[in-house]
């Protein structure tokens, strides 16, 4: 079971490698100028937000989380080769609009399985889709010399179809005769603070996302030295996913891992704020694996013990799309005249933004301890 895991994981992120992050280069390679591709990732965005907990909720509904996977993935790869006959900036937002519709519920749902199927085993999993992501970025750049940006879709598309026929063998999870409405969820004050504690902390990495290379740049670091700290950043997520992430999570409970990776993501957005000395920025670029890895696994196990079954994939994909997804979007909104207003001290907003999560967090304590024993 681990190893399917594992298989369908790997296709899912290496999908995402290979094509998310050169799609901006492949719409200009097609004509769209800036603006055009604003707003064609800017209406994917927005689809995204919308598809996800649909598809959650149609899983949740039918007892189909297997199959809803399988059917997001294969029109992940149909989509992807579609952009391949896209043209002018209203075709390819069509094309986008599909893509992002189809993409939007695979982590969570992939998730939803998981946390029912593996428990402890969780990390491995997800620290592996990681590693994948970092596996197809660097393949990509092999895919682009040889044969172009056109080819990189070709790969995502068969990644994602891959992907579909591997997740047909995963479980499909019990027959759930009465399904709980998500008015439930809600309701649930455990569940509205968790992603609000999440939302927080996630949200405040919009700034490093969209400025820790200008910021670096601006104080003489070399693009080699900045890719170098960058993939320390996500080696480092990927260690605590796999290895130590559970058993510290085991030790603090949930709550308190989610106060300390909000308590680690306002040293690091501080830190960044005040000095981008190397050896300074070494250190807290190794706090990623806390302030992302760390907050994910303690967001998955309350999810867990706080969530009825009946509604796994459902709050899956509110978690993550209205939860983190819009959060991200929210405060990269910001982030761009907050850094023209106020420069590097623009990161104290985000150290503010993370810090306000912990007292949040430690709320949580008591709902971690609801389900005791059924914690991934």
């Amino acid at each position: 079971m681990l190893t399917r895991f594992l298989v369908v994981y790997t296709a899912l992120y290496a999908g995402y490698g290979v094509t998310s992050p050169f799609l901006p280069s492949f719409l200009a390679e097609r004509g769209l100028s800036a603006g055009e591709i604003g707003l064609v990732l800017a209406g994917a965005q927005a689809v995204r937000l919308v598809a996800g907990p649909l598809a959650g909720r149609a899983a949740d509904r039918l007892s189909a989380t297997r199959g809803v996977l399988c059917a997001a993935a294969l029109l992940s790869a149909v989509t992807a080769l579609a952009y391949l006959a896209g043209s002018g900036p209203a075709g390819l937002l069509l094309v986008a609009v599909a893509h992002a519709a189809a993409t939007a519920p695979l982590a969570p749902l992939a998730d939803a399985l998981a946390l029912a199927a593996l428990r402890a085993s969780y990390g491995r999993v997800r620290g592996t889709g990681s590693a994948a992501f970092i596996a197809g970025t660097l393949a990509a750049g092999q895919v682009i010399a040889w044969s172009g940006l056109a080819a990189l879709l070709v790969c995502g598309a068969a990644l994602f179809g891959f992907m579909a026929l591997a997740a047909g063998r995963l479980p499909g999870g019990a027959i759930r005769p009465a399904p709980a409405r998500p008015r439930t969820l809600l309701r649930s004050a455990p569940f509205r603070r968790l992603v609000l504690v999440a939302a927080l902390v996630i949200g405040s990495h919009a700034m490093h996302d969209a400025f820790a290379v200008l910021r670096w740049r601006a104080a003489g670091i070399g693009p080699g030295t900045a890719s170098l700290l960058w993939a320390e950043a996500v080696a480092a997520e990927v260690l605590v996913f796999a290895v130590l992430g559970p058993p510290l999570l085991d030790r603090l409970g949930a709550a308190r891992a989610l106060a300390l990776a909000g308590l680690a993501a306002a040293l690091r957005w501080g830190v960044m704020a005040e000095t981008a000395a190397l050896p300074a920025l070494v250190l807290v670029q190794a706090l990623h694996g806390l302030t992302f890895a760390l907050l994910h696994l303690a967001a998955m196990r309350l999810l867990a013990a706080t969530v009825p079954p009946a509604l796994a994939a459902t709050a899956q994909t509110l978690y993550g799309t209205l939860g983190l997804g819009l959060a991200t979007t929210l405060t990269t909104l910001a982030a761009g005249p907050l850094y023209g207003l106020a420069g590097p001290r623009a990161f104290w907003g985000m150290a503010v933004l993370a810090l306000a999560a912990v007292p949040l967090a430690r709320g949580l304590a008591a709902a971690a301890q609801g389900r005791a024993g059924a914690e991934p």
